[in-house]
């Protein structure tokens, strides 16, 4: 007879269940990771495409304040579109999904709005560098690159 004190036994039955809730982590941390390098690649060739016309709305006058704020508000506008087409997209798989979640309704609306935070935060966090870093363009050499 194989006897082990409960602790153990209760530690070997929950293993599997702790494994794959640590992989389901891992793979929602990565996926943070790429949504994140992602949303900023794309908000910084969109910046680096558009020097010439920063440069030129800085020479005639813009501040800082006001490039930072139209890069961020564009980045926002269309992180905020696909934010919600991805929530009304989640929203329908639920029935799917309803097998996988334990003691969580699968329309919870704590967690889409969680997880709709949660990316609008990183999206946000994606487009304010390449913004602050269009607000230091140097106007002279922005309008004679090209």
């Amino acid at each position: 007879m194989n006897s082990k004190p409960f602790e153990q036994a209760l530690n070997d039955s929950i293993a599997p269940r702790r494994f794959n809730m640590f992989l389901l982590g891992a793979f929602a941390v990565t996926a943070l990771l790429l949504a994140l390098v992602g949303i900023y690649g794309v908000i910084a060739y969109s910046v680096a495409q558009r020097s010439h016309e920063i440069g030129v709305r800085m020479a005639l006058g813009a501040q800082r304040g006001e490039i930072v704020r139209m890069v961020v508000g564009q980045g926002m506008r269309t992180a905020f579109a696909s934010i919600g087409i991805g929530l009304a997209a989640a929203l329908g798989l639920t029935r799917l999904m309803a097998s996988l979640l334990y003691d969580v309704k699968p329309n919870d609306p704590q967690t889409f709005a969680a997880v709709g935070a949660a990316l609008g935060a990183t999206a946000l966090l994606a487009c304010w560098v390449p913004a602050v870093k269009a607000a230091w363009i140097d106007p002279i050499i922005a309008l004679r690159y090209e």
